[in-house]
């Protein structure tokens, strides 16, 4: 093996033929024969190239609708062959095996028919074959032979061989090795997941995961980390398929609470009216609704002015001019919302640091995704926390039962704790978090910290008395003791959402009835670790 192999031969098939006929004919101008198959040997004939067909060389045609017509040893002989090893050279001149010095393959839209919601058949005819046989043959043997998978690389093959005089350098034909074997994982990967999911089969023997780089980023959490951002291909709206209209490059936290903000955020959809949380270290600050989105993020502004700033602030309906200035106020790393209009915008650029994203709907937070965490020698999968509840999904376990009002800052007072670090205590008067107690320890810190925050609340706007007076409180576990409910009682509260389920609920239930709490269970936990 040298270092440099020259390019005289090249292989196409394609399934996306963008850009296609630009590198062939920038190939062809460097005096690389070409070979090609079905519809790309036919695209790039018609433009005046001279192209000879697969099927010339293994003398036999395409059958069964294209399923057979590169597996045969005049292909794969050609692209494994090893130019330096005498055995070889002398079985491709008994067979008549030409070799093959670069080949383009990209394969059948596979992802993109399991997308657009293909049936079984359709989806399996779109799992190539004959596609990754060559890729890996082809990769295996970069010492001699340049692999390419991806469109845009096209235009770094035409600048290497320009660079060395028709032939790649080992290094670069070993980058594209690699690219290679990670496509060609990546496409078993969402083929084996979409047959687990076919038959219903949520713990495979093994399970594969693959993702595309969208990002290199400047650090991780800190910045003795290295980091990157990598897409599934989903199209699920959020910070992935965002688009960024300003700001400076997302950082690994941006992209990490900005996910959280707008996960939140997409709970608050269809008819609910204008919403608006703020995002803190993967935490709500505060989540408020309103008439107005400018009055949804004042009131999730005023739940916390400390920790909003430097805040990720999601917004369930298009930014406006008017949200868009107060939010301008203060300072804060990004907005993400479903559209944003032309005078928003315009606010906004004069904040240059400040990152506008925006998604073309909310997502659907019932949707069924799976959630990855990676641990020591393996990954733990889940389900995504999808569980939503209803009115009527409550069971009211005190002598009181809850007023309208009640019931409606209950249910919003859950969801938000849903997406709130265990254990997790949220405070809602009105439509509006008033006190939020994150990722304690023990229930009881939750319930006093986020009473302690609903009374510095009142004292930066003006009140005399806490704003957790005539709230709601959710926990998004139960209480095991009636020390944490007692704390949310003394600080106002009159009515209470848990799941239920302590072995001391009949104390807890007694305490709320002695405090004249309404509460209800909804038998159904919100854990978030």
């Amino acid at each position: 093996m040298t270092d440099l192999s020259p390019v005289r031969r090249a292989l196409i098939s394609v399934s996306d033929k963008s850009g296609l006929l630009e590198f062939a004919r920038g190939l062809a101008a460097r005096g690389v024969e070409l070979l090609s198959t079905g519809g790309s040997a036919g695209m790039l004939r018609e433009a005046g190239l001279t192209v000879r067909d697969v099927a010339d060389v293994t003398g036999f045609p395409e059958m069964m609708d294209g399923r057979v017509k590169t597996l045969h040893p005049a292909v794969h002989g050609g692209l494994l062959a090893l130019r330096d090893n005498a055995d070889h050279q002398a079985a491709m001149q008994k067979h008549g095996i030409a070799p093959i010095d670069l080949l383009v393959v990209n394969l059948y839209p596979f992802e993109e028919t399991v997308a657009k919601g293909g049936d079984y058949d359709t989806c399996v005819e779109n799992i190539d074959i004959g596609g990754p046989a060559m890729i890996r043959a082809a990769a295996k043997n970069h010492g001699f032979v340049t692999v390419v998978v991806d469109v845009e690389d096209y235009e770094a093959v035409l600048t290497e061989l320009d660079q060395h005089d028709g032939a790649t350098s080992h290094q670069f034909r070993q980058t594209f090795a690699q690219r290679a074997y990670a496509r060609t994982a990546a496409y078993d990967a969402a083929v084996s997941s979409w047959l687990a999911g076919e038959l219903g089969d949520f713990t495979p023997r093994r399970r594969a995961f693959a993702g595309t780089l969208r990002q290199s980023l400047r650090y991780g959490e800190n910045p003795h980390q290295t980091a990157a951002f990598y897409t599934n291909g989903s199209s699920r709206p959020g910070v992935a398929t965002a688009v960024q209209h300003q700001g400076k490059e997302l950082s690994y936290n941006n992209i990490n609470d900005t996910d959280a903000a707008y996960e939140l955020i997409s709970e608050f959809r269809g008819e609910r009216g204008p919403a608006c949380a703020i995002i803190k270290h993967a935490n709500p600050s505060g989540v408020a609704s309103g008439a107005t989105l400018l009055e949804a993020y004042q009131r999730a502004f005023d739940c916390d002015r400390t920790s909003a700033f430097g805040g990720i602030v999601a917004l369930n309906q298009p930014l406006d001019a008017e949200t868009a200035a107060a939010i301008a106020e203060i300072f804060t790393e990004v907005v993400i919302a479903p559209g944003a209009d032309a005078a928003a915008r315009a606010v906004f650029a004069r904040k240059k640091n400040l990152r506008l994203l925006t998604t073309e709907r909310l997502a659907n937070p019932a949707r069924q995704m799976l959630s990855v965490r990676q641990v020591s020698g393996g990954f733990l999968v889940q389900d995504k926390d999808n569980g939503q509840i209803s009115a009527k999904d409550l069971k009211v376990v005190t002598k009181r039962a809850p007023t309208e009002q009640e019931v409606a800052d209950m249910r919003f007072a859950w969801i938000v704790a849903k997406h709130v670090k265990s254990n997790a205590i949220v405070y809602v008067n009105k439509g509006a978090t008033v006190g939020v107690g994150a990722g304690q320890m023990s229930r009881v810190d939750s319930s006093t910290i986020a009473a302690l925050k609903a009374r510095r609340m009142a004292e930066e706007i003006g009140l005399t008395e806490s704003v957790a007076i005539g709230s709601v409180v959710a926990s998004d576990a139960f209480f095991p003791f009636a020390d944490g409910l007692l704390a949310a009682a003394e600080a106002g509260a009159t009515a209470v959402i848990q799941p239920g389920g302590s072995m001391r609920d009949d104390e807890v239930i007694a305490a709320a009835d002695e405090a004249g709490l309404a509460m209800v269970f909804t038998g159904m936990r919100h854990f978030r670790h």
